[in-house]
């Protein structure tokens, strides 16, 4: 059993950056590929970034590629998503999710990849 608790969300202005937090317990977090996704009103939840569980592999969508950075902190059980040069279309509940270890270390961009999956935390971008 893995829990998975999100914060760092909140209110910014077009442009800032937004650092997200995701905090596992339950089981070793070194073990696990790490993702976020993200849901906006009205639309389909979304691939946002994803971590293989050694660190070495990353993946981004495209719409955040180049603006977003995922990252993870074994010791600490953490992962994170720094966000810049945000725009209102990245307004969205986003998500942490957790893929246990299965004897690969790959970056996986599909939500039926994980097993896990946080509460989400609200993140909204004004003009």
């Amino acid at each position: 059993q893995v829990q998975l608790v999100e914060s760092g969300g909140g209110l910014v202005q077009a442009g800032d950056s937004l650092r997200l937090s995701c905090a596992a317990s339950g089981r070793p977090f070194s073990n696990y590929a790490m993702a976020w996704f993200r849901q906006a009103p009205g639309k389909e939840r979304e691939f946002v970034a994803s971590i293989s569980w050694s660190g070495s592999r990353t993946k981004y969508g495209d719409s955040v590629r180049g603006r977003f950075t995922i990252s993870r902190d074994n010791a600490k059980n953490t992962a994170i998503l720094q966000m810049s040069s945000l725009t209102p279309v990245d307004t969205a509940v986003y998500y942490c999710a957790a893929r246990a270890r299965r004897f690969s270390d790959s970056a996986y961009d599909v939500s039926s990849a994980y097993d896990y999956w946080g509460q989400g935390t609200q993140v909204t971008v004004s003009s």
